[in-house]
């Protein structure tokens, strides 16, 4: 634990129910320091200090995920559906120590988080779940949210960047990835369809999750069904077809991001076909093109991801972290595989979105 880090002397600055009795290390969390906090009052409570070196604008990161969650408690059928902060006294849903250092605290929700889903009722629990987001937030003003992580999918700046390092070759290994480049320049013009779509307004700008995962929904310990999403530090404007295609490519892969084996790799249209009845079950706003486009929003994200790969393995592994030095090169194999195997099966997937479509 950092050492200006003193949760005990920070939980008495937001509004809980209850004085601390008890305050410990919680979960297994990468980025933020979480602590489960008890009261007095037998109330439980998350208290989490933002991780500035990953989010540079905490304050940014806290005014989205307050107004988001304030919004969706007045609409939400039940209090579990949504992550509850508690505010500071200082009136924000946030407090900033001495070292400047940014605080949140939330009502500890008690569910389950899975890394990868055990049956495929949890994946399709976690198309509700995310579905339901994107369906209560449809009216929320979008364009009033920070972009926390600026032009994060926008995927022809992603192009843009990855034509620099490729020009750069700072890690001399362009020569050796000359069949990965080609297939990624190959897709240039359809991977700029959704900026462009967005742009001119053919599709909606949305709040978007924009890390889809299923350990970012918490299921009820008893029904398996979805509780809420979790993780709202990356909440931004964006396109739905963004989060649904993250949850494609990592829910409905036949193999982990990082398989070394291509010959693994490819797209379980059953689970595929699962998420997909989840998603739109839950989320009766989609407009025609954000529907008819889902498949091409799992295959840009897939796309986008094999782009920044490639781009990081071509300046030398300077952002993902890597375990051995071709790590994002397999990673980028693996994406390319992918979208690949997309493409073989691209009238089968379009098949299947448009019955499942017809039945709502």
């Amino acid at each position: 634990m950092n050492q200006h880090l003193h949760p005990d002397g920070v939980i008495v600055h937001f509004l809980t129910d209850g004085a601390c009795v008890s305050c410990r290390e919680f979960g297994s969390g990468h980025i933020n320091s979480t602590y489960q906090v008890r009261t007095d009052r037998d109330k439980v409570y998350i208290l989490q200090c933002i991780n500035r070196y990953v989010f540079t604008d905490p304050k940014a990161v806290m005014e989205n995920v307050s107004a988001v969650t304030e919004y969706l408690r007045g609409r939400v059928s039940d209090p579990s559906e949504t992550l509850h902060f508690v505010p500071a006294d200082t009136g924000n849903y946030y407090f900033v120590d001495e070292a400047g250092e940014y605080w949140r605290c939330y009502e500890f929700a008690d569910g389950i988080c899975l890394e990868a889903p055990e049956t495929d009722r949890d994946f399709y629990e976690s198309a509700i779940a995310f579905g339901r987001f994107q369906e209560m937030l449809r009216d929320f003003p979008a364009d009033t949210l920070h972009e926390t992580i600026p032009l994060f999918h926008n995927t022809i700046n992603r192009y843009r960047l990855f034509k620099e390092s490729l020009a750069r070759n700072a890690a001399g290994r362009a020569d050796e990835v000359k069949p990965e480049i080609d297939f990624i320049m190959a897709r240039e013009d359809e991977a700029g369809t959704i900026c462009r779509l967005l742009e001119s307004g053919e599709l909606p700008l949305r709040v978007t999750h924009n890390d889809t995962k299923l350990n970012n929904v918490l299921l009820d310990q008893k029904t398996r069904k979805a509780m809420c999403v979790l993780d709202l530090d990356t909440v931004m404007p964006g396109s739905s077809l963004y989060d649904y295609g993250d949850s494609i490519r990592f829910g409905a892969a036949t193999a982990p991001e990082d398989e070394p084996d291509t010959a693994k790799m490819g797209i379980n249209l059953d689970l595929f076909r699962v998420y997909t009845a989840g998603y739109l079950t839950a989320c009766h706003s989609l407009t025609e093109a954000e529907t008819q486009l889902l498949p091409l929003g799992a295959k840009i994200i897939t796309l986008e991801l094999a782009v920044r790969f490639l781009t990081d393995y071509l300046d030398g592994d300077r952002y993902f972290k890597t375990a051995y030095p071709e790590h994002n090169l397999v990673r980028t194999r693996a994406q390319l595989k992918l979208v690949a195997d997309m493409e073989a099966h691209w009238d089968e997937m379009q098949k299947i979105v448009a019955e499942e479509a017809a039945k709502h």
